[in-house]
């Protein structure tokens, strides 16, 4: 109850701007770790790692609901 009473009183954006950035910097990081990248071409490639680990996420998440242990190269 106490998230609905804060997100009702505050902007909701503002109060995750900080956990936002700092996942955006993790991949920004992974990509392009010496920043040589064009920012166009970083934030491109930044999505597609930040698409990447959500899926690994969703797949993790189904496999422990169906009672499977993951089986994918990269996933833990």
């Amino acid at each position: 109850m106490g998230a609905y009473a804060l997100h009702a009183k505050h902007d909701s954006k503002e109060i995750t701007r900080r956990a936002r950035a700092a996942a955006d910097a993790r991949f920004y990081d992974q990509v392009d770790p010496d920043r040589v990248l064009d920012p166009s071409e970083r934030e491109r490639r930044a999505e597609f790692a930040r698409k990447a680990h959500f899926a690994r996420m969703a797949l993790k998440s189904a496999q422990a609901r169906s009672g499977k242990k993951c089986k994918t190269g990269g996933a833990k």
